[in-house]
């Protein structure tokens, strides 16, 4: 089965097929700032699995430099995009996509590097919409 995604502004728009190897929580510092979050959910797939409808040449790409991490998004609307990962992979953010994925996400990784606050804000009240 196949899964639609793209950005905010619909600048980029893909398909993947419904066959991820790996869905990562990652919590290091780097993926809290490329996120502005506690952390990133992404997806793992083969990269011929992918097959870009619109957009592709609108990504931008930021390597952060000392560490093997990458990071792919929108010029325009700045979401995160699919990226290399190398050796015929890609990773896909997924917030991005329009629907969840059928592997669900299978563990926290750089938990060391988990924001101060995150497990206060697991426990925090929940809301529908903005509080008030």
């Amino acid at each position: 089965m196949e899964i639609s995604g793209g950005c905010l502004c619909k600048a980029v728009q893909f398909t993947v097929r419904d066959e991820f190897s790996a869905f990562h929580l990652c919590h290091c510092q780097q993926c809290q700032k490329i996120s502005g979050g506690a952390h990133v959910a992404n997806v793992f797939i083969a990269a011929d699995a992918l097959q870009w409808q619109s957009g592709e040449a609108h990504i931008g790409h930021y390597t952060v430099p000392g560490r093997n991490i990458s990071h792919g998004f929108c010029k325009t609307c700045g979401c995160p995009s699919p990226y290399p990962a190398g050796d015929n992979t890609l990773i896909v953010p997924v917030g991005s996509l329009d629907r969840a994925p059928t592997l669900a996400p299978q563990d926290h990784i750089f938990w060391c590097e988990r924001a101060g606050w995150y497990e206060q804000g697991v426990q925090a009240k929940k809301y529908n919409r903005f509080p008030g």
